[in-house]
């Protein structure tokens, strides 16, 4: 995360975390982080692609 927020070119790019890491504290370090959203394995379908499409709409907003 810290390497792409170094590059002006992915800086704004919005980054999920997909982590087996599901402790309270662990999702909430990686919001801290900075990172868009923090998902926790097993994949739940539906969050994840909600989730992408918030993101995608996350990005769109920030090029205008």
């Amino acid at each position: 995360l810290h390497v792409l927020r170094a590059d002006p070119a992915t800086a704004r790019i919005p980054v999920v975390a997909l982590s087996a890491n599901a402790m309270h504290r662990d999702i909430e370090k990686g919001l801290e982080m900075g990172f868009y959203r923090y998902l926790t394995k097993p994949i739940r379908v539906k969050e994840f692609m909600d989730t992408l499409n918030l993101a995608l709409d996350f990005a769109e907003r920030g090029k205008a």
